[in-house]
C-alpha cells in the first residue's frame, strides 16, 4: 500500500520548518517524555491513524514504555496500569481531540482541573501541544493514507 500522495509537509518545505519549531519546543517543555509518548499513541488510537499508532509505539518502546502499558492505551480507564497524573493527561488528550462529541465545553473542567492538578503551566502547555500537533498529523496521515511504516523522504 503507499500513499495518495508525499505528505503535504514534504512538499512545502517552509511547512516543515514550523513543525520542526513546535516539536523542539514540545521536547524542551518539560513534561515527562512517557506521558507525552502516552498521549500522542490515545490520539492517534481515537483518530484511527495507523502510521502515527505504529510510529508511536515504536517511538514509546524506545522511551521506556513496556508492552504491557502499551496494549492498554486504549482502555486506559480500566487498566491498573497508569499513575493518576497519566490518566489526566490521557482525558485531557481524549476531550481536546474530541471536541466535536460533545456540547458545551469541549474540555469539561473537571477534566482541565483535574490535568492542572498534576501539571504546571509549561507542562500543560507541552502536552495540549502535543495533542494539537498528533491530531495535525492524524489528519494528514488519513487524509493521505499514508502507511503504517512509512518514513518521509
Amino acid at each position: 500500500m503507499s500513499a495518495r500522495m508525499k505528505n503535504p509537509a514534504m512538499v512545502l518545505p517552509d511547512a516543515m520548518k514550523g513543525i520542526q519549531t513546535l516539536f523542539s519546543a514540545i521536547h524542551h517543555g518539560d513534561a515527562p517524555h512517557q506521558i507525552l509518548e502516552l498521549v500522542h499513541l490515545r490520539t492517534s488510537q481515537i483518530n484511527g491513524c495507523s502510521a502515527c499508532i505504529y510510529g508511536g509505539i515504536a517511538s514509546a518502546k524506545k522511551a521506556g514504555e513496556t508492552d504491557e502499558r502499551l496494549h492498554q492505551v486504549a482502555a486506559w480507564r480500566e487498566a491498573p496500569f497508569f499513575s493518576d497524573a497519566e490518566r489526566a493527561a490521557l482525558a485531557l488528550a481524549e476531550a481536546a481531540t474530541r471536541i466535536a462529541d460533545r456540547s458545551g465545553k469541549a474540555v469539561p473542567d473537571e477534566i482541565w482541573d483535574e490535568a492542572a492538578d498534576h501539571f504546571d503551566e509549561k507542562q500543560l502547555s507541552t502536552i495540549i501541544l502535543m495533542v494539537a500537533m498528533t491530531n495535525f498529523f492524524n489528519r494528514i496521515n488519513t487524509t493521505i493514507e499514508e502507511p503504517a511504516g512509512t518514513t518521509w523522504s
